[in-house]
C-alpha cells in the first residue's frame, strides 16, 4: 500500500514538473519574436510537447530525452528563441539512471543540430545561428544537468551499499549467535540429557530381566528423556543451519515418505499441477512443514495411515498432510514446538498456515506458501 501511494506521489509530481516546464516554454515563447509567423502553431505545439513529455522520465528516460532535444530542435528551426530547459531535466534523469553514453551521445547530436535549426528559421548570418544555439542550450547548463544526475545516482549507489553492508552484517551476526546457543545448549544440556535417558534405559532393562514390575515414574522419566533428547537435537539442528549448506527440499520429500512407511505407517504421497521451480526459502519450509507433520504423527497420533499433498500453482504451492490418527474436533490442539516452528517459517514468505484436527478424525496441516514463478 505504501508503494502504491509512493507511486502515485511520483506520478503527481512528475506531471507538476512536465506542466510548470511547458507553462514556462510557452510563455517564453509568447514573449519572444518569431521570424515566420506561419509555423506559430507548430512551434507552440513543440514547446508544450517537449514540456509535457516529462511527465514520462521515470518510466522512459531516453525516450523522454530524445522527444525533448527534438522538440527544441523543432521549436528553433520554426523561429522560437527559447532555452531547451525540457532537455535539461531530461538529461538529469537520464544520467540519474545510469545512461551516461546514450546521453552524451544525444546532446552532441542536439548540439550538431540547434545551429542548423537555428539557420532554418531564417537567420543567414552562422555567426548569429551559433550564438542562438548556444543561448537555447548553453554547455554549461548541460554539464550541470549531467553532473548533477550523476552526483545522485552516486550517493544512492553508495546508499544502497551500505544497506547491503547492513544486512550481511546483521546476518552474519545473527548466524554466529544462533552458532553460540547452540554450543552452548549441547555443552551445558545434551550431555545431561543423554546420561538421563541411558540411566533411565538401563533401569528399565534391569527390571524387565529381573521380573519385576517397572514403576510408571521410571517409564515416564525414560519416555521424557527421548522426547527432551529429539527436541534438542533438532533445536540444534535449526539453529545450525546457516541457509548456506545443501539444502533439503521437494526433491527429498519422497525420503521423507518412505522413512515414514519403514515405520509401520501406511503413507501416501501425492504431487499436483505442472510442477515448476520455487524460491530456495519456500522449497526448504515446504520440506519442514512434510517433515515436521510426519513426525508429529509418528509420535503422537496413532494413526494407521497418513496422505502427503503437494499441489503446484501458478502463484502459489500447497502442501498438506492428512493422518487418521487419535485427535477429534472437539479436541483442542495444544501447539507444540514443531506447529509454532512451522507457523513462524510459513507466516515469513507471507503464507497460510492451518492445522487442526479434521471434522472425520485425524488431523490436518495445511499450508499455502506464495511463490514468484520467473519469466
Amino acid at each position: 500500500m505504501r508503494t502504491g501511494r509512493s507511486s502515485r506521489r511520483a506520478a503527481a509530481g512528475d506531471w507538476a514538473i512536465a506542466v510548470g516546464v511547458a507553462a514556462t516554454l510557452l510563455v517564453t515563447g509568447l514573449a519572444g519574436q518569431r521570424s515566420t509567423a506561419s509555423l506559430d502553431l507548430l512551434g507552440y505545439t513543440l514547446l508544450a510537447a517537449g514540456g509535457l513529455a516529462l511527465a514520462a522520465r521515470r518510466r522512459a528516460p531516453i525516450t523522454v530525452l530524445v522527444v525533448t532535444g527534438l522538440c527544441a530542435v523543432g521549436y528553433q528551426a520554426a523561429g522560437f528563441d527559447v532555452p531547451a530547459v525540457a532537455y535539461l531535466f531530461a538529461v538529469y534523469r537520464a544520467v540519474r539512471v545510469g545512461h551516461r553514453a546514450v546521453t552524451v551521445a544525444a546532446s552532441v547530436v542536439i548540439l550538431a543540430l540547434l545551429p542548423l535549426a537555428a539557420m532554418a528559421s531564417g537567420l543567414h548570418d552562422t555567426g548569429e545561428a551559433f550564438a542562438q544555439a548556444r543561448g537555447a542550450l548553453e554547455l554549461a547548463w548541460l554539464i550541470a544537468a549531467g553532473a548533477a544526475g550523476e552526483a545522485l545516482r552516486q550517493a544512492e549507489r553508495r546508499a544502497d551499499e551500505a544497506e547491503r553492508t547492513r544486512e550481511e552484517t546483521a546476518r552474519r551476526r545473527a548466524g554466529e549467535e544462533r552458532l553460540h546457543i547452540a554450543r552452548e545448549l549441547h555443552d551445558s544440556l545434551t550431555h545431561q540429557i543423554s546420561v538421563i535417558k541411558i540411566q533411565a534405559e538401563a533401569a528399565v532393562h534391569l527390571a524387565l530381566r529381573r521380573g519385576e514390575q517397572v514403576p510408571e515414574a521410571l517409564l515416564a522419566i525414560r519416555e521424557a528423556g527421548r522426547e527432551a533428547d529429539r527436541e534438542l537435537r533438532a533445536t540444534l539442528d535449526v539453529l545450525r543451519d546457516d541457509g548456506t549448506s545443501p539444502p533439503h527440499g521437494l526433491d527429498h520429500v519422497p525420503e521423507l515418505v518412505e522413512r515414514a512407511r519403514a515405520t509401520g505407517l501406511a503413507t501416501r504421497l501425492t504431487v499436483g499441477g505442472e510442477r515448476h521451480d520455487v524460491p530456495a526459502m519456500v522449497d526448504r519450509t515446504a520440506y519442514r512443514i512434510v517433515q515436521e507433520s510426519l513426525t508429529n504423527i509418528a509420535r503422537h497420533a496413532a494413526a494407521a495411515t497418513a496422505s502427503v499433498r503437494i499441489d503446484y500453482h501458478p502463484h502459489t504451492l500447497v502442501i498438506r498432510v492428512d493422518d487418521d490418527g487419535k485427535a477429534t474436533p472437539d479436541a483442542v490442539p495444544v501447539p507444540g514446538m514443531g506447529l509454532l516452528g512451522m507457523r513462524e517459517r510459513v507466516t515469513a514468505l507471507g503464507g497460510r498456515l492451518r492445522a487442526e484436527p479434521r471434522h472425520e478424525g485425524g488431523f490436518t496441516v495445511h499450508a499455502e506458501l506464495p511463490v514468484e514463478r520467473t519469466p
